[in-house]
């Protein structure tokens, strides 16, 4: 890992899993400066949503190797019991984005962050803690244009799809990414092989899909 010249340097942070019934919210971070966003560039490192599953697992690694990083993996039965907490999907996202960006400025200091931007701007600054409250976040749309952020949003697809990956082997069948009548139709097989308790280990239950499942389950 190159040494990063803090004074120049930002963390770009990004989600993935949001859209997805399966599966996890991942939120990652990202620290660069000039010398290493142009490496990044190099690397045709982009938003993840324009690059293929095996495209983005083979960044992946390089980008660990070169940036400074953290990853915030929530699981589904994790991000259940936060989303009845929170009882609103930004300020679930506000709130793993702050803990993203504790966990790197908690390894060495950095003067900025960029993140895309969703909701009210003040939600990420009010929930991030000491260390946090001292940086210049910059939330702005269209923000994986930043390379920082692309590779942020890099990392964070790449964990969400081993993950995911690793829930359909425990599952023992495919649970699709999105949220179409494909991931319903899984979703309905897995109610009626398993149970709606089963469901709630591997979905996000505030989608209306579940409604649907549930009423599609009973429907036999």
């Amino acid at each position: 890992m190159k040494p990063i010249a803090i004074k120049n340097s930002w963390i770009g942070l990004d989600e993935s899993g949001k859209g997805d019934y399966f599966g996890p919210l991942v939120v990652a971070g990202v620290q660069a400066d000039p010398e290493i966003s142009a490496q990044l560039t190099a690397w045709g490192v982009k938003d993840s949503k324009r690059l293929s599953d095996k495209r983005i697992l083979d960044l992946e690694p390089m980008i660990r190797q070169a940036c400074r990083h953290s990853i915030v993996a929530i699981g589904p039965e994790r991000y259940n019991e936060l989303y009845e907490k929170f009882r609103n999907l930004n300020k679930l996202l506000a709130w793993a984005h702050a803990r993203t960006l504790e966990n790197l400025l908690s390894e060495g200091e950095c003067p900025r962050a960029i993140a895309d931007q969703f909701g009210d701007e003040r939600l990420i600054k009010n929930a991030l803690m000491e260390k946090g409250r001292k940086i210049v976040l910059e939330q702005r749309p269209r923000a994986e244009e930043d390379p920082a952020v692309a590779a942020a949003s890099i990392l964070a697809r790449a964990e969400f799809l081993k993950r995911i990956k690793r829930l359909s082997e425990e599952q023992q069948m495919d649970l699709p990414k999105g949220a179409s009548d494909r991931v319903r139709d899984a979703a309905v097989k897995l109610v009626r092989e398993k149970s709606a308790e089963e469901l709630k280990k591997v979905a996000k239950w505030h989608f209306k899909t579940t409604q649907q499942v549930l009423e599609a389950s009973r429907l036999r």
